[in-house]
């Protein structure tokens, strides 16, 4: 038995009439503001001056949007950069068809490789500090700000687990992943979207339809819920312990902790694509690209003792 399992469709944002205000959007929102205000906490503790802290936001906000894009279709649509170049920056395919898609597609991996080098450049152009320093303190942010990503690809119906088979106490249905918008509208012969999609969870003559899509593991929360572990573990490491002086822990320690997360995750994911099935599908792509952030991870916390900051 499902006890808590849900049909999850909801609409793709809030609609204000003139403007739709897209869930995924609105979390990236939340994730960059609680990152500002952490890091302006960390800022004041260190003595920093916060006219830096404006500079820093922006090269986060570029490398992090910029990185996870790249990253994406490096990682898991390469074919992209030959058959629709123009997709890859800009809210829209020209292949096969013109179509208007917003931003989506982005890969956690490549964004991290984006803030490692966006703040080799920072600490050189504008800090003036070692880069460790400077990423032993934004992970922390960065890890919060996972939380929400997480979060708005749920909203977002993208990034589904697997389909749960036999008892499971919490599963969801999640229809605007199963069901296209082109496939809804033909279902029930309903132009609008929504109302289409409204229809196929409510009228009684598409039971049989509703019927067919499987529950499925909510893989997004599960993640979510693992990064609110990793960013109260580097909180306190921070805040409590004297491991914030020595050079490279807590980025070691984030880049651990993160990844094994999204490794074990992926185990309840449904396959994303990629170069899985090149190395027999033994490891998911997201796997395959999380262990070597893992090994790095563990080089910077054991060397980390020998460099300090005083």
């Amino acid at each position: 038995m499902h006890f808590l399992s849900i049909v999850w469709n909801p609409s793709e944002g809030i609609d204000l009439g003139f403007f739709v205000i897209r869930y995924y959007s609105l979390m990236f929102v939340i994730a960059f503001t609680l990152g500002w205000f952490i890091t302006k906490k960390i800022f004041i503790r260190e003595d920093v001056s916060l006219d830096k802290l404006d500079s820093l936001f922006i090269y986060m906000v570029v490398a992090i949007l910029l990185g996870a894009r790249l990253g994406h279709v490096l990682f898991y649509q390469s074919e992209l950069i030959f058959e629709d170049p123009l997709s890859i920056f800009l809210p829209f395919r020209t292949v096969p068809e013109f179509q208007f898609t917003g931003f989506t597609g982005l890969a956690s991996h490549g964004a991290a490789i984006g803030v490692i080098i966006a703040m080799f450049i920072f600490s050189k152009k504008v800090m003036k500090k070692n880069i460790l320093w400077i990423l032993d303190r934004v992970v922390i942010a960065v890890a919060s700000g996972a939380i929400f990503v997480r979060i708005g690809n749920f909203l977002n119906s993208e990034i589904i687990g697997k389909a749960v088979h036999g008892d499971f106490p919490f599963a969801v249905k999640f229809m605007r992943n199963t069901i296209s918008k082109y496939e809804v509208t033909s279902i029930t012969g309903i132009k609008d979207v929504n109302k289409a999609y409204q229809a196929l969870e409510s009228d009684p003559q598409f039971a049989e339809t509703l019927a067919k899509i499987p529950f499925s593991h909510p893989a997004q929360l599960y993640e979510s819920i693992g990064y609110v572990f990793v960013f109260i573990i580097l909180w306190l490491i921070y805040w409590k312990t004297e491991k914030r002086k020595q050079l490279g822990y807590l980025f070691g320690a984030f880049l651990v902790l993160l990844m094994t997360v999204r490794f074990f995750v992926e185990f309840l994911k449904k396959s994303q694509g990629g170069f899985e099935s090149d190395l027999g599908n033994l490891l998911t792509t997201g796997q395959w690209l999380s262990i070597p952030f893992v090994i790095t991870g563990l080089y910077f916390m054991f060397r980390s003792s020998k460099k300090t900051i005083s």
